[in-house]
């Protein structure tokens, strides 16, 4: 039996709702990226198998992912500004660009308000997370 391990802090991505499947996980793949370059402590060791390959490291808590609609992820996206925190953004535009330098010209071009976000995601304490994504549902 192992012991179960709580974290104090959560990892949860949103989306919005309406995206088709495929937009859905590349939009989760391209966030989560985010969060992993800017906190090193979210990663854990690399893994290896019984014959000693080596695999690269994952984060180290589960990653929980919610749907909402645009407005819900507008809300959210206040919120986590309120609270501190410094989300990782997707926005409607970055499907039409195809590299990091024109999706950050993209995101640049657009005041904070009107930002069309299609994903979001974010780490923090978990009581702050829950009340961020407060009004979404875990996707299906």
């Amino acid at each position: 039996m192992t012991d179960e391990i709580r974290f104090a802090t959560k990892i949860a991505v949103l989306l919005d709702d309406e995206l088709a499947v495929w937009q859905r996980l590349n939009v989760t793949a391209f966030l989560v990226s985010g969060l992993a370059a800017t906190d090193p402590e979210l990663t854990g060791e690399p893994y290896e198998d019984a014959e000693g390959t080596l695999y690269l490291p994952m984060f180290r808590q589960p990653v929980l992912v919610f749907a909402g609609d645009g407005a819900t992820l507008k809300v959210a996206h206040e919120r986590a500004l309120g609270r501190g925190l410094r989300p990782a953004v997707f926005t409607r535009e970055l499907f039409g660009t195809g590299n990091d330098r024109d999706n950050r010209a993209a995101v640049r071009a657009v005041k904070r308000a009107d930002l069309d976000l299609v994903g979001l995601a974010l780490h923090g304490p978990r009581n702050a997370v829950d009340k961020i994504v407060k009004g979404a549902r875990l996707h299906p």
